[in-house]
């Protein structure tokens, strides 16, 4: 496989994934809807991050360990299920009814986990094994004859985080038009509950799942 057809095969591939909706759609959409295009955008860039991660993990070897080891896999699973689950019951339970744009947020919310939309992006996409047992068994089909694995490998996860971020500017760009709609609190707070229930869902889903 040469080089163009390499990157075009995979580009399509990636592009098909990233338009399927998933987590990171509804994380994206939630935060642009309730804190605006900025924090979206931070959203966006955890994820980013998060493919950059697994790509660079699975460049050392390291994404193999999940698809051989049963136990590697359960653990980061329950951890990423829990971590999700925990997001989605914040989100039920406390649903807020402003998005509070402008407010500056105290010392110690600010250094909560949850209250990041960068790290929200970046725990949601590294704590799914799924992602990592994917990049494993997806992106070697893609690299160039004799060109080095593990570097490649790495560039293909760029690729994907780029197009990743492509989409999700195409996404918040989208809500701009409803943005006075989405102000109100009543929406607010329904999507937040709508959001919540789609990350227990997910979250039901990944601890059910298998390699």
């Amino acid at each position: 496989m040469t080089v163009t057809e390499s990157l075009l095969s995979y580009a399509l591939a990636a592009g098909i994934l990233t338009l399927t909706p998933g987590l990171d759609t509804a994380l994206v959409l939630r935060t642009a809807a309730s804190q605006g295009s900025k924090k979206a955008l931070l959203s966006a860039f955890g994820i980013s991050t998060g493919c950059l991660v697994w790509g660079a993990m699975v460049a050392l070897g390291l994404g193999a360990v999940l698809a051989a080891s049963e136990i590697a896999f359960t653990v980061l699973k329950w951890i990423g299920a829990a971590y999700l689950c925990w997001l989605g019951l914040q989100m039920l339970l406390k649903p807020r009814s402003e998005m509070n744009m402008a407010a500056p947020e105290s010392g110690k919310k600010a250094l909560r986990i949850g209250n990041s939309p960068f790290v929200r992006g970046l725990f949601g996409n590294v704590l799914n094994p799924k992602v990592g047992v994917f990049y494993v068994s997806f992106l070697p089909q893609f690299v160039a004859t004799g060109y080095p694995v593990g570097p490649y490998i790495f560039g293909l996860a760029a690729m994907h985080a780029v197009i990743g971020t492509l989409w999700s500017v195409t996404m918040i760009c989208a809500t701009r038009p409803l943005s006075r709609w989405l102000r109100r609190p009543t929406v607010v707070r329904t999507l937040d509950r709508l959001t919540g229930t789609v990350f227990i869902a997910f979250a039901v889903r990944l601890a059910t799942s298998k390699r």
